[in-house]
């Protein structure tokens, strides 16, 4: 098993791992698979990796196939590197998404655990998402028999998402579920009059082409916002581009461009510029209403996100008069979310244009009760700060997927608040924290929510209370 290009046959699978990747055991060995497999199917694996104990591969064939499977419904299904669990039955994902997070609190975290209380699945498990990123590319992916014999290549230039792996390939998405319409419209009309007209696609090897990325997003409120990235200006293309797309696709709120000569993608430090429309859109979270700008953190998906939100009121416990710190606060969401029912809430993060962000959001639903900070935790919460806004009665944290770092974890435990409500979008993480403070705390409530369906991907809410 230790030879390259070792293909093991009839291969049981039986459950799934981590990163959603399916599981099986030979002989002793686990066997990370990844293609599409579902636990119950038989497949013949080549492995791409092999070690003494484990190894990883893909599915290359098919023996039979499993009771539960479904037929996906996109026909990207397999390529694309998104919603990769369409071939099982929702509430299976559901199944496996909680089975996750105990795996990880057990297992990495070695935690006492009460009992976990049942995931909190989507309503919406198509049209859930509120932002969708789309990448131009003259490298378009395509399968081999898209080839002809001659060697021949068909059109190249694509708009859609880069294939996992491929850092240089797009796959040329044409109905995307992810994101309601008018998406889809917006995406082909944009790609159509591009092609119609030679306009370049961008190089991302060589660092060359106009058309760069298109960011889309759509919220509840009904309002649609665009943001057309470009290399270089160059007036009377993008005007025509801009003019065809708001003729042609009506509901758009709002339409801005920004140009991008950068050798990253990354907007953050660039300035999108308004063609059409207010410049933002706005989105509601219960009554609370949020200002929601071209590069603005939100949670990408509104209905789940609400759901969230209110776990984490919840298991705050508040009464009125506590002093919540919400950390990693970015644009304020969820210290604005519990405000009416704290007595005072202090918001800190990182990135100064977030915290801007978060003081517009406080004003414009009238929350006078909240502070937000720019800065790192760890040297904001000293003694003079805390003499100042008091210590934290409640401390709700919403780490990136990395988690936290060990020194804000050691930072938790000599503020020692009563209660911590840790919000995770990486339960691994999360256990690895958990771990860490559980010298001083206790897990008194675990809430699974599934903010993206057909992904192995999960949140989950923890509640620590204090020990003595």
């Amino acid at each position: 098993m230790r030879k390259k290009n070792v293909i093991l046959e009839k291969v049981p699978v039986s459950a799934y791992a981590a990163e959603g990747k399916a599981l099986a055991r030979i002989d002793g060995k686990v066997i990370f698979i990844e293609g599409g497999v579902v636990p119950g199917d038989v497949v013949d694996v080549r492995l791409g990796k092999s070690k003494k104990d484990w190894a990883e591969g893909r599915a290359i064939r098919f023996h039979s196939y499993a009771a539960d499977r479904v037929t996906p419904f996109c026909e990207h299904f397999g390529t694309c590197g998104g919603c990769k669990w369409q071939m099982l039955p929702y509430d299976k994902q559901l199944s496996y998404k909680q089975q996750q997070v105990t795996d990880n609190l057990t297992r990495i975290g070695k935690l006492e655990l009460p009992d976990m209380q049942p995931i909190l699945g989507s309503k919406h498990i198509t049209h859930y998402r509120n932002k969708l990123e789309f990448t131009f590319s003259n490298k378009a992916w395509m399968p081999s028999e898209a080839i002809a014999e001659d060697g021949t290549i068909p059109r190249q230039n694509a708009l859609g998402f880069h294939v996992p792996k491929l850092f240089d390939k797009v796959l040329d998405i044409h109905t995307c579920y992810l994101q309601a319409e008018p998406v889809n419209a917006i995406r082909n009309t944009v790609r159509a009059y591009a092609l119609e007209h030679n306009l370049s696609f961008y190089d991302i090897r060589a660092q060359v082409g106009w058309l760069r990325n298109l960011v889309v997003r759509i919220l509840t409120t009904g309002e649609v916002m665009v943001n057309l990235v470009i290399q270089h200006e160059n007036k009377k293309d993008r005007e025509a581009l801009l003019d065809h797309l708001l003729a042609t696709v009506p509901g758009i709120t709002t339409l801005l461009y920004t140009i991008n000569p950068k050798l990253n993608d990354s907007i953050f430090d660039l300035e999108p510029k308004v063609y059409f429309g207010k410049g933002y859109a706005e989105e509601k979270l219960e009554d609370f209403t949020f200002k929601i700008g071209p590069k603005s953190f939100f949670q990408t998906n509104t209905y789940q996100g609400e759901a969230l939100y209110q776990v984490t009121r919840e298991f705050a416990g508040l009464t009125g008069t506590e002093i919540v710190y919400d950390l990693y606060c970015g644009t304020g969401s969820i210290g604005i979310f519990v405000s009416r029912q704290a007595g005072k809430v202090v918001g800190i993060e990182l990135i100064k244009e977030a915290i801007d962000d978060a003081k517009e959001n406080a004003a414009r639903n009238g929350v006078k009760n909240a502070q937000f900070f720019a800065g790192d935790v760890v040297d904001i919460c000293n003694d003079a700060f805390f003499a100042q806004h008091g210590q934290p009665d409640v401390i709700i944290t919403d780490p990136p997927r990395a988690g936290m770092h060990e020194k804000l974890v050691n930072k938790l435990l000599e503020i020692a608040a009563p209660r911590i409500v840790y919000v995770s979008c990486n339960p691994a993480t999360q256990a690895r924290d958990l771990a860490l403070l559980d010298q001083l705390y206790a897990v008194k409530k675990i809430q699974p929510v599934d903010m993206f369906p057909h992904t192995h991907h999960i949140e989950n809410v923890v509640l620590l209370e204090k020990r003595y």
